[in-house]
């Protein structure tokens, strides 16, 4: 193997779109445009699905300055994608497709730009490329809100998801105090293994709005406890605010919200969501005479109006008064 590997490089992007993953995009693009070993730098459209259709964009060609743009620019600027590709020993059809392209523009180097699916099919190509002995450089470009891609301590997405989370918090706490009637506050934040964002809500107490109460998925959730403290702080204080990950589970490790849905996501996990509808519907059964209102704020994500790395992020506010 030869110290020095010349060749094209792909980059492609998947998974969910931040405020940050362009940033990490134009780093790799940037240094591999000033480097002589790199003879054409290109982009996937939508991830490995370009790469699978011959859809690549010729970076070289593009104005230096409105490459630079993409340091500030949301979302995921070549197109994303969530899909999975099988386990070479299983159906190695897309590997093959992904080698005649390779060869096709001499790619020598391929980073991926994602979360802990893409790291995977990092793994799976590189150990392919490795098998038929392609020589190629495999390079996991880390991406994820969920904090939790291995490896990593504040991945890029998780700190300005966090920001954007705590914020949020603050100005539901201070909203949910304007009436002299108490109400129970309910906020529902991505987060299906991972608990480091609705973690983040406790930031909020930096300016004295922080949660009552979070719920992490790290530690198994008990409804009737939920239910208690939540009618023990609501008494003390007249008000509760709870913050709650979406992925939250039992004991026996089913998610409580879970069946509300039976969808799944591109790459087989289950879609999550109508968790504090279901945890505010089971507090107005076990508190008679509570009344249920509801206020659903929009669901944001990065590539609306610039909002910063919150992907899919909803709060629900469910209000017992």
């Amino acid at each position: 193997m030869s110290n020095t590997l010349k060749g094209a490089l792909i980059i492609g992007q998947s998974g969910g779109p931040t405020s940050v993953i362009n940033a990490s995009a134009y780093g790799v693009i940037r240094t591999a445009l000033d480097c002589p070993d790199i003879t054409a730098v290109y982009g996937a459209a939508h991830g490995i699905k370009g790469v699978l259709n011959d859809k690549l964009y010729d970076m070289g060609q593009e104005d230096a300055k409105e490459l630079e743009l993409l340091l500030n620019t949301p979302s995921s600027e070549l197109g994303s994608c969530r899909y999975k590709i099988a386990d070479p020993d299983a159906d190695d059809t897309d590997y093959k497709r992904i080698l005649e392209i390779f060869k096709k523009y001499d790619v020598r180097y391929f980073f991926y730009n994602g979360g802990n699916d893409s790291m995977d099919t990092c793994n799976k190509i590189s150990k392919y490329m490795q098998k038929v002995g392609y020589e190629c450089r495999i390079m996991g470009v880390p991406k994820t809100i969920d904090n939790d891609l291995f490896g990593t301590d504040h991945c890029p997405g998780f700190a300005s998801a966090a920001k954007y989370i705590a914020t949020s918090c603050a100005e539901v706490y201070k909203d949910a105090r304007v009436y002299d009637t108490g109400m129970v506050t309910i906020i529902e934040i991505m987060g299906r293994h991972a608990g480091w964002l609705a973690g983040a809500a406790a930031l909020a107490g930096v300016v004295g709005c922080a949660p009552d109460l979070v719920y992490l998925p790290e530690v198994d959730f008990d409804m009737d406890k939920f239910l208690a403290d939540v009618d023990r702080i609501y008494k003390e204080k007249g008000n509760c605010m709870v913050a709650v990950s979406e992925g939250i589970h039992y004991a026996d490790g089913s998610f409580v919200s879970e069946a509300k849905t039976s969808a799944t996501d591109g790459f087989g996990h289950a879609q999550l969501g109508g968790l504090a509808a279901l945890l505010a519907v089971n507090l107005t059964s076990k508190y008679t005479g509570l009344h249920l209102g509801f206020n659903l704020f929009n669901g944001l994500t990065a590539g609306i109006l610039g909002v910063p790395g919150v992907v899919l992020l909803l709060l629900v506010q469910w209000v017992i008064t």
